[in-house]
């Protein structure tokens, strides 16, 4: 399949330059660190608690006062990482001239499309997996909601669709990898503090700028909540943002 080959050759690419490694340690890093000021919170004020002798000492809520904050936290590494993962996608590939001459091969747009957005998808997916650690870790001292925390890992493997498309879309336009990762962390910003602007607009417009926040949308998944509109709204901006990718690839096509 030319899907195949195509992943093959993006996940090669990957994980035999730095990239890869560069960010799935600074992800990791950054997020243990989180955790870990997180949970040394959370285990204080369950001592103190205890020591007082009230009840909440061992019912502390372990998704509000953990899983939540950290998830939250973790959004925003994405926020600024993500762009670094889909700058060089197309964007490197019209630098050097490569692009011209796959667009000359019998490969459809949407393979070529495919097959880089999935190889970049794998990278997020192993640094994710990279996280499982730390509820692990927390399950060890505190009772673990888990129904709670695979919404919220639900929640980052759509945002994580969210933010890859929109970088795929901006590396699509653009021969300079370095214009790509701004623009996409400037879409991806946009629609981060949208929801900021709602609350001075009010009304219908407050509305509409609400339902287009990612905060408003995500932070229903790090409170352990399933919610079918949340979940509708990422798969559509992905949707989109793919759909823009294969159009701006298309018109390169005719194009040239």
């Amino acid at each position: 399949m030319k899907i195949w080959a195509i992943y093959k050759k993006e996940l090669r690419l990957y994980f035999t330059s730095p990239v890869a490694y560069i960010v799935l340690t600074i992800f990791l890093l950054i997020a243990g660190l989180f955790f870990s000021a997180i949970f040394q919170g959370f285990a204080r004020a369950s001592m103190q608690m205890a020591l007082q002798q009230q009840m909440g000492g061992r019912d502390l809520n372990v998704t509000d006062n953990v899983i939540r904050p950290l998830f939250g936290n973790m959004s925003v590494i994405l926020l600024l990482l993500m762009p670094l993962v889909t700058m060089r996608l197309f964007a490197e590939e019209r630098r050097s001239g490569t692009m011209e001459l796959l667009l000359t091969y019998p490969v459809r747009d949407g393979a070529v499309l495919v097959g880089k957005y999935l190889a970049a998808f794998t990278l997020y997916a192993v640094m994710l997996v990279g996280t499982l650690a730390y509820p692990a870790m927390l399950a060890a001292f505190a009772r673990v909601e888990w129904p709670s925390l695979a919404a919220g890992y639900i929640g980052l493997v759509l945002m994580g669709a969210l933010f890859l498309a929109v970088g795929l879309f901006a590396s699509s336009l653009t021969e300079n990898q370095i214009v790509a990762a701004v623009v996409t962390f400037g879409i991806l910003l946009v629609l981060w503090i949208v929801g900021w602007v709602a609350d001075f607009a009010g009304g219908a417009a407050g509305t509409a700028l609400t339902h287009l926040s990612i905060l408003e949308h995500n932070d229903a998944f790090a409170k352990g909540v399933l919610d079918t509109k949340d979940i509708i709204y990422f798969v559509d901006l992905t949707l989109l943002a793919l759909f823009l990718a294969f159009r701006a690839l298309e018109s390169r096509r005719w194009s040239g």
